[in-house]
């Protein structure tokens, strides 16, 4: 009797696939940005740890100074934004390439807004007396939020270049429809509201820390 090996009875089939086969299909793009969004992770963790060890050694206490009102606006700004960019992966599945476009505008708009207001916030810390140069905790809260600005002009850059292909695409319906059908910008928008997202989580953390030992 001839025996003929069934392919559904072999060693492991029906199982889930591991998390190394998992990570074996993850796109470049995405690894790399997991990586990078974890390493942020780590060095922000270090800075937040060092900022408050500093304020804990300093002996200052808390609400010595009112709190920077343009930070706290701030992170509305940056939650809108994480609403904006949230619809952009719906969108590109619907081939609404023109309303993709506005919702990318709004997110760079408003993105910009958020970076603007940091500005304002360090002022503010500046009116009150918290110089960069001045206390080492002053100088965390400085460092910190400006790193995660950086981060934010990182997003924004990419952002743009999205928004500049988009429009592009909009205006000549066979590009557009080379431009929807592309896997590789499906990608692309999945990684820009995964980082997008990353950014705003983070800041929100970092208010959080702010705003409790300020």
């Amino acid at each position: 009797m001839n025996y003929e090996p069934n392919p559904d009875n072999r060693v492991g089939a029906g199982r889930a696939p591991s998390a190394f086969a998992r990570i074996e299909r993850m796109p470049p793009l995405l690894m790399v940005l997991y990586l990078a969004m974890l390493a942020s992770t780590i060095m922000f963790l270090m800075l937040v740890a060092a900022y408050i060890t500093t304020r804990a050694r300093s002996g200052m206490p808390s609400g010595l100074h009112p709190f920077p009102r343009f930070f706290s606006l701030s992170t509305i700004v940056l939650l809108l934004s994480s609403y904006t960019i949230g619809q952009a992966p719906r969108l590109y599945a619907q081939d609404e390439l023109a309303r993709l476009g506005r919702c990318l505008g709004a997110t760079l708009l408003l993105g910009g807004v958020f970076a603007g207001l940091q500005v304002l916030g360090w002022r503010e810390l500046g009116t009150q007396g918290v110089l960069f140069r001045g206390q080492a905790s002053g100088t965390f809260v400085y460092l910190i939020s400006g790193l995660h600005v950086l981060h934010l002009a990182g997003g924004l850059l990419y952002l743009l270049v999205m928004l500049v292909r988009v429009r592009g695409a909009e205006r000549d319906a066979v590009r557009g429809l080379v431009f929807i059908r592309n896997p590789y910008h499906r990608r692309q928008f999945r990684s820009l509201s995964t980082y997008w997202h990353f950014v705003d989580v983070l800041w929100v953390a970092l208010f959080a820390v702010f705003l409790f030992l300020y």
